[in-house]
């Protein structure tokens, strides 16, 4: 079953169909963190049934996924950035179609449960409270400097404090929950508070060594339930309207109880009982944070198609069936031949020997797919370009597109 749910995340991530909200396409800091440390866990069992080729496919396969969700989710120099005096911040989900090597400044997100004519916006404006995940799943500090940038731009735009405590919205321009007017959401309205959320950041609060603000988050959580102790979906957050039954940090007309927020307020007590995040994978921790494990790859795919790679790295090509990778470094002058081979899941790749290419260099390729003697009948291409200079502070954008 493990195996294959792993090899199901291997084949079809790190672009997920639907992000957690069952709403848009794209790559979604918080999709990439489960992900990704499901792929180590899987990665660790497979090792335990003798499957080495397994183990080390998907192992290597969470490398690269790691080692670019600043490429697809981080943006820069913005207007957001610059209203919240940060350098950056993580965006709520970078578009498929436009988060290929550089970064989601382009393309645009449709926003569910809005208007005609008002359902896209910038990827770049977008945020949303889902990034926490990066920490909470063991892939990046709490007092990482990304990560406090953006936590500053969720409080800017998402946090509400309630007379009972903070609480937070889903994501700037939700339109999932009541009008304004009270009246009931229709398929448009105006997104809520959601307790589920205040847990979260409690949870986040909790990793970074803040016990206080992680219990009084939690004191906060159920202290939006009704008389019965059901957590709702989502809390009002306007001047009351007895009339529509509404009244300020008290459940709206939202799904109650939302067993979701019961269980992640759960797991928050048992966290703050035992003084750390209890469920936090060690897996990622051990590689990620402990020893900051180096990515020597970038993969491409036909349905993820890599516009540029930073000089050092080696070029992965992959692709579902057996293929020998046809391909050259100076416009065909020259070319080589390089067979696929199987790294589990179903997927075949070629580690292409590109780490001593220059910047500016140019890596061609097409495939003959083997077991239907046919050529692929086009041409691809990778530009190598300028790596983040070794000193080069986190978070800061290298001229690859990439991060430090």
């Amino acid at each position: 079953m493990v195996r294959a749910a792993a090899c199901f995340l291997a084949r079809c991530g790190p672009v997920t169909d639907q992000d957690r909200w069952e709403e848009d396409p794209g790559y979604s800091p918080f999709t990439l963190a489960t992900a990704i440390a499901a792929l180590l866990v899987a990665a660790e069992l497979a090792e335990r049934f003798d499957d080495p080729t397994a183990a080390r496919y998907l192992r290597e396969t969470a490398d690269v996924w790691n080692a670019c969700i600043e490429d697809w989710t981080y943006v820069e120099d913005t207007p957001l950035a610059r209203r919240f005096e940060v350098d950056g911040y993580y965006v709520r989900i970078g578009p498929p179609d436009t988060a290929e090597c550089a970064s989601p400044l382009s393309g645009f997100v449709p926003i569910k449960n809005r208007p005609p004519g008002a359902s896209a916006e910038p990827a770049q404006q977008i945020v949303s409270p889902d990034a926490l995940a990066l920490v909470r799943f063991g892939l990046r500090r709490a007092d990482d400097p990304r990560i406090v940038n953006t936590l500053r731009v969720i409080d800017g735009m998402l946090r509400v404090e309630t007379p009972r405590g903070p609480c937070f919205r889903r994501y700037n321009g939700d339109g999932y929950g009541e009008h304004d007017d009270g009246s009931p959401f229709d398929g448009t309205g105006t997104g809520r508070l959601w307790p589920l959320l205040t847990a979260e950041r409690a949870h986040y609060e909790l990793a970074a060594g803040r016990t206080d603000e992680a219990i009084r988050l939690l004191h906060a959580v159920e202290a939006f339930a009704n008389e019965d102790g059901l957590i709702p979906e989502q809390i009002w957050d306007g001047p009351d309207l007895p009339e529509h039954g509404l009244c300020n940090a008290r459940p709206t007309g939202s799904a109650m109880p939302l067993v979701w927020a019961h269980a992640e307020t759960l797991k928050l007590a048992r966290s703050i009982h035992e003084g750390t995040v209890f469920d936090l994978p060690p897996q990622t921790v051990k590689r990620y944070r402990d020893v900051a494990t180096e990515c020597i790859r970038r993969v491409w795919r036909l349905n993820q198609k890599l516009h540029c790679v930073p000089a050092g790295v080696v070029l992965r090509v992959e692709c579902l069936e057996p293929a020998v990778v046809h391909w050259s470094t100076d416009a065909w002058q020259t070319v080589r031949d390089q067979a696929t081979s199987d790294g589990a899941c179903g997927i075949h790749y070629a580690d292409l020997p590109t780490q001593a290419l220059a910047p500016g260099s140019r890596i061609v390729f097409t495939f003959r797919w083997l077991s239907r003697e046919h050529w692929e009948g086009a041409d691809y291409a990778v530009d190598v370009v300028e790596p983040c200079a070794p000193d080069t502070p986190p978070g800061v954008r290298c001229t690859d597109g990439s991060f430090a």
